[in-house]
C-alpha cells in the first residue's frame, strides 16, 4: 500500500515546489500581521495605563485642594443605632 503512494505522488515533485514556496510565504505573512496587530494592540495598551497612572497620581492632589469629607462613623444593621443594654438589679433590661 505505502509503495503505492510513493509511487504516484499527488503533484509531481519537479511542480511541486512552488506550490509549498508558496504556502510558506503565505503562512509567513499571516504570522507577521498576527504579531504586528499584537505590537499596535500592545503600545496602546501601555499608552492607556501610563494615562491611567498620570490620573491616578494627580488625583489626591486634587482632593487635597478641596475640602474633603470627614470620614463616618458605620451605621448599625437596619440603620438605626441605640445604646448596648446595661444590666440592672431590677432586671437583665432594665426599667421599662
Amino acid at each position: 500500500m505505502t509503495a503505492l503512494f510513493a509511487a504516484a505522488p499527488a503533484l509531481p515533485l519537479h511542480s511541486a515546489g512552488k506550490y509549498v514556496a508558496g504556502a510558506y510565504i503565505v503562512f509567513v505573512a499571516l504570522i507577521l500581521v498576527y504579531v504586528a496587530i499584537m505590537a499596535r494592540r500592545l503600545v496602546r495598551n501601555e499608552r492607556e495605563l501610563a494615562e491611567l497612572r498620570r490620573e491616578m497620581l494627580d488625583r489626591p492632589s486634587a482632593e487635597a485642594e478641596h475640602d474633603v469629607e470627614p470620614e463616618r462613623e458605620p451605621v448599625a444593621a437596619g440603620g438605626l443605632t441605640r445604646a448596648p443594654a446595661v444590666a440592672s438589679p431590677e432586671g437583665e433590661r432594665g426599667p421599662a
